[in-house]
């Protein structure tokens, strides 16, 4: 994950996880974070010994961390969450008053949201929109389905790039359902890379796209997608105090920026 500014350094004892959290934006009320994939935003509600991303931040914000003590902090709270498997940007209040006016944000459709995807397949148009009601699935408990009876949800997308039997897609969700992208792109027939839950979990390999490639004996492919490829690109938010745009971005992981330059080299 690319990083040229601060970043908060957070860890696990008791797994011994460690992970560096790129700050993408700051200000006196707002903090922004590029989540890494493999981490949960807040905690599972099946798991609470999970490591999540608050539960770390608080642990730091209650013992005054180095990274906390610079900034003065005494509080962090976030508005809103992101998948385990996503990456990107994740906005959080420094205070309770920038806490309930995100809130209100969030709880409707004006915060504007932009995702990136690498999809299986490629569309004929050069956008699309997906408009299907979602609930939780009775069936496997933590997902999403489709179903007359659940909520309105509805997500544009259009075409970035176009590869062989690839693409990367701009994704813009309306509404703010779980996993609504990744639902509503196994609907559309366009399942992310590496989504074990909504999609077959094929991973992207060099060896499917460049002809010469021959792996070492005794060695095994890595693949370029060993995360789910879906990261939480931008974000924009009326501002709590000034009430003017804040737009946030967080620079892609560095996983999909390879995938994309053996894409553009040999998928072409």
């Amino acid at each position: 994950m690319k990083s040229s500014g601060p970043v908060v350094k957070l860890s696990s004892p008791a797994t011994g996880e460690f992970w560096p959290v790129p700050v993408v934006f700051e200000d006196a009320n707002l903090l922004a974070l590029n989540k890494p994939a493999g981490l949960l935003t807040s905690p599972d509600r099946y798991d609470r010994e999970r490591p999540n991303l608050m539960k770390l931040l608080h642990r730091d914000v209650e013992r005054k961390a180095p990274w906390v003590a610079a900034r003065g902090l005494d509080y962090l709270a976030n508005a809103h969450r992101l998948d385990f498997e996503t990456s990107g940007v994740i906005l959080l209040a420094k205070d309770k008053p920038t806490l309930v006016s995100l809130a209100n944000q969030f709880g409707t459709t004006h915060p504007e949201k932009v995702y990136v995807a690498l999809v299986q397949g490629v569309p004929e148009t050069e956008s699309f929109e997906v408009d299907l009601k979602l609930k939780p699935d009775e069936r496997v408990p933590g997902l999403m389905r489709w179903s007359k009876e659940g909520k309105q949800s509805l997500t544009r997308f259009r075409v970035l790039e176009r590869f062989q039997g690839v693409s990367l897609l701009e994704c813009r969700p309306v509404t703010g359902r779980t996993h609504q992208i990744r639902v509503h792109l196994k609907a559309a027939g366009f399942p992310i890379y590496a989504d074990d839950d909504y999609g077959d979990g094929q991973q992207l390999f060099l060896s499917s796209l460049k002809r010469s490639y021959r792996l070492k004996e005794g060695a095994e492919e890595r693949p370029l997608t060993p995360s789910l490829a879906l990261h939480a690109w931008k974000l924009t938010v009326t501002h709590p105090v000034g009430g003017h745009p804040v737009e946030i971005t967080a620079p892609w992981p560095a996983d999909l920026e390879v995938a994309l330059k053996y894409l553009r080299r040999y998928a072409v």
